[in-house]
């Protein structure tokens, strides 16, 4: 049976996920590997997602420190199975998306697949949203399909929410297409704050948000973002939302203690995703939770009381550990392209159509 490889960099630009999967009739997860981003790596991939001085190339040099340190993940994944390259069919590699800007039709993912087929010795798929995105759609999010095809065997309504950096729902109902969008921020503004203020990467079980005070005004006022209010499709990025648009709303409100703002931020994400939720599709039964914002027990906590009839719970409780799904996800998606499966859901993206995607570099 064929086995891909999927590595995965994501908005919260921690490290470097990989997957490695056994596809036939069924997706098997069957080996996974993780290597932390260089403190230097990430400063640099962070300030790309901006315009800057002499962009084209940092990006260039970027790319081919992102392709490297892939390529050394997987070929320690590949060394400690006592698997070769030959063992392989194709890597599944979303790169690092340093622009994603559906409103004027682009986005830019970074991480020179040619040179991880030529560290590697292995096929290789990346530039998975472009294609989507020239049949007019968003190029985002691209794992309903794969939610569907992980989790899809149901009767009843549910959702798989990733929390990234940002968050997105996969709404699976039977009978009826796949339905997805972006919700808002994940852990990306909680990362960025707590990064300021207490020199930490993240927010353990988001127990520094947990210490804090809710603010309803600033609350009110971060929901009161455009994005929020639209139906979708749709999706979203550091482009709109980061550090300086928390500051220009901070700025029209008296000084905040940081942990209370951290605490109000935890609640963006939760109040932006259930009441998302709860507009698209009001009957969801079971809320499978994946991605680093399934670790953080005061989100979780809070999802469950904004969601009070349905069950919130980690898609381990399905057998699929949550650090792992969307690693997985561009290992389907290689497997997919090399099949001429079409992977995009229109009902997701807003396309024209149903589209095979992804771009293959041969080792």
């Amino acid at each position: 049976m064929p086995r891909y490889m999927g590595v995965m960099s994501g908005t919260s630009l921690d490290g470097l996920d990989i997957a490695l999967i056994e596809q036939d009739e069924n997706i098997s997860l069957l080996a996974h590997h993780y290597l932390p981003m260089p403190a230097e790596l990430r400063s640099e991939l962070l300030s790309l997602c901006a315009p800057g001085q002499d962009e084209i190339a940092r990006a260039a040099i970027a790319e081919q420190r992102w392709a490297t340190l892939a390529a050394q993940g997987i070929n320690e994944l590949l060394h400690s199975h006592g698997l070769g390259p030959s063992d392989i069919r194709a890597i599944g590699s979303h790169g690092q998306t340093i622009r994603h800007e559906p409103a004027r039709a682009f986005t830019v993912q970074i991480g020179n697949p040619a040179l991880l087929a030529e560290l590697t010795g292995i096929d290789v798929i990346a530039d998975f949203r472009r294609r989507d995105m020239a049949a007019g759609g968003q190029g985002a999010p691209l794992v309903p399909a794969f939610h569907e095809s992980l989790f899809g065997a149901t009767q009843k309504p549910c959702a798989v929410l990733n929390i990234g950096g940002f968050s997105n729902l996969s709404l699976i109902n039977p009978g009826q297409p796949v339905r997805g969008f972006d919700c808002g921020p994940g852990n990306a503004l909680m990362d960025a704050w707590i990064a300021q203020h207490q020199g930490q990467s993240f927010d353990r079980d988001g127990a520094w948000a947990a210490s804090g005070t809710l603010h309803e005004g600033l609350l009110s006022r971060l929901l009161s973002d455009p994005f929020f209010a639209g139906k979708g499709p749709k999706s979203t990025g550091r482009e709109l939302f980061n550090l300086p648009w928390l500051e220009r709303h901070l700025a029209a409100l008296p000084v905040l203690q940081p942990a209370d703002v951290q605490r109000t931020l935890l609640e963006l994400t939760a109040c932006s995703i259930t009441e998302s939720l709860l507009q698209a599709q009001p009957d969801t039964q079971e809320l499978l939770v994946c991605g680093g914002g399934a670790h953080n027990s005061a989100l979780m906590l809070r999802l469950q009381q904004l969601l009070p009839g349905c069950r919130v719970d980690s898609t381990e409780s399905r057998g699929v550990p949550p650090d792992w799904v969307e690693a997985m996800a561009f290992a389907w998606l290689a497997h997919c392209c090399l099949e001429r499966i079409p992977a995009n859901r229109p009902s997701v993206s807003g396309a024209r159509g149903l589209r095979i995607l992804g771009a293959i570099y041969p080792a």
